[in-house]
């Protein structure tokens, strides 16, 4: 069976004149992307939804900041999206280590995951400025 869900951000397809649609493994990169970049409080009917990270971005650029990250990455992935994806691996770059192609208060954060429903493995990566 092929499965379908609609795509985010919310369109109508130009070709068909429908919403767009988005295969499975774009679905779940889209929704981990949404919990990403989405701070709790944010979504007045999922107050709790999000990870935050945009207000990281302003804190100072240590490798505690990177473990932080790491850990509200993990946290929301595992309480909002079990039922999509086995997490696999979290890693968080921040925009002070020299080592790293970031500007200061930029951070790079790495999800790597194994979907359910097909036991595949998948990675995003995103940028938060």
């Amino acid at each position: 069976m092929i499965r379908h869900d609609y795509a985010f951000p919310l369109r109508i397809d130009a070709g068909s004149g429908q919403v767009a649609r988005a295969g499975y493994a774009d679905h779940v990169r889209q929704l981990i992307r949404q919990l990403l970049l989405t701070s709790p409080g944010e979504r007045v009917c999922l107050p709790g939804f999000g990870c935050g990270l945009r207000r990281m971005v302003f804190a100072p650029q240590t490798d505690a900041l990177a473990a932080t990250a790491q850990i509200h990455v993990r946290q929301a992935v595992t309480a909002w999206l079990p039922d999509q994806v086995a997490l696999t691996d979290v890693t968080v770059l921040a925009g002070a280590d020299p080592g790293n192609d970031l500007d200061e208060g930029e951070l790079l954060v790495t999800v790597r995951y194994t979907l359910v429903d097909t036991q595949t493995a998948a990675t995003l990566t995103v940028r938060v400025v």
